[in-house]
């Protein structure tokens, strides 16, 4: 059997980001153009400090991400807002009035920022009623934070745990299950219904959580949730590369100064912004499946949000350039991304 060569390039419709980190004042100017350069949209994440709560505090920010678009350049931050145990049913109403797409459940103390997260999820029913009714999108953190339950176990027992219960009493939620780890995530939403997706990072398709211990403690590769052993990644890269349309593309790309990822209690999140669309596109190569790229990245996401497919079109060539060691961040601060310094094998053209 002969293997198809692989393209020299590829030219896809405009993507979209449907899970991203952009933070807030200097460090936003810094980051909002790595993502407007490579996407049309971007569901931006709620959890600034103070978090985003209301629809007033998402029309002000999205304004301030809007700001740090360069000149010339058409992108679109996509809103949500940040749920907690006191959000009013009745916000859920102004939010769709004002074309926010979705709310974000954070269990309290699973990442960054969600210190102010929910508890119980029992104690904000009402809230996804609410969104149920209005067409809301249900954005999730799968994971449990019982202390008793083991890190690298915490995604699976959230499916069994909270996930499940939940889907039968909202049969009719939007859920969107964020950037899955595992293969127990992957099975799941392929055999749930059509009202249940998951967004895919690079790091989880390119990296099992080898990369984080690999010649000492490398941190630039600790996000939340952790890496996988390598069976995960392989059920993943089969998940977003298999054709189905529950899988697209999400990076949780998550900025945090470099002294800050490299402090005795490091920062979780991985940056990619910079180079996201090579990365994927390197997953994809090394799976032999080049030709289901477009479709994880710029035509899943926005079918499941209802929202219209982009019309105009980026190019990747096959062309090997390395990747910067860390980029400006804020005032005196340096941002060290993924794959720093290393050799990437496709290159987005301007």
């Amino acid at each position: 059997m002969t293997t198809a060569p692989t393209p020299q390039s590829l030219t896809l419709l405009r993507p979209d980001d449907w899970h991203l980190h952009v933070r807030d004042g200097a460090a936003m100017q810094a980051v909002v153009p790595h993502t407007a350069a490579q996407f049309a949209r971007a569901v931006i994440m709620p959890n600034l400090q103070p978090p985003v709560t209301t629809t007033e505090q998402a029309l002000a920010y999205k304004a301030r991400i809007l700001a740090a678009v360069p000149a010339g350049v058409s992108f679109e931050p996509l809103m949500t807002l940040y749920l907690t145990e006191h959000t009013a049913p009745e916000e859920i109403e102004r939010a769709r009035a004002a074309g926010i797409v979705a709310c974000k459940l954070y269990p309290a103390g699973a990442t960054t920022n969600s210190a102010q997260g929910v508890t119980n999820l029992r104690n904000i029913y009402p809230v996804l009623e609410a969104m149920q009714r209005q067409g809301l999108l249900l954005l999730v953190h799968g994971e449990v934070t019982s202390a008793e339950i083991d890190l690298f176990d915490r995604e699976a027992v959230f499916i069994e745990q909270q996930l499940i219960p939940l889907r039968r009493d909202f049969p009719n939620l939007k859920i969107v299950f964020e950037h899955i780890t595992t293969k127990e995530a992957a099975q799941y939403v392929r055999d749930a219904d059509a009202f249940i997706a998951a967004t895919i990072t690079p790091q989880h398709l390119l990296y099992n959580r080898n990369a984080i211990f690999t010649g000492g403690i490398r941190p630039h590769y600790y996000c939340l949730p952790v890496l996988k052993r390598e069976e995960h990644r392989l059920a993943l890269v089969q998940a977003a590369t298999s054709g189905s349309s529950k899988y697209f593309l999400g990076t949780d790309s998550a900025p945090h100064a470099a002294h800050l990822k490299e402090h005795a209690s490091g920062c979780a999140g991985c940056y990619s912004a910079h180079a996201a669309l090579e990365l994927y596109a390197s997953a994809f190569e090394a799976a032999g499946a080049l030709d289901k790229l477009e479709g994880f990245a710029s035509l899943y996401g926005a079918d499941f949000y209802g929202l219209p497919r982009n019309t105009s079109t980026v190019r990747l060539v096959k062309q090997s350039w390395t990747a910067p060691e860390h980029f400006a961040f804020g005032e005196g601060a340096q941002l060290k991304p993924l794959a720093a310094g290393e050799a990437l094998a496709w290159q987005l053209q301007g």
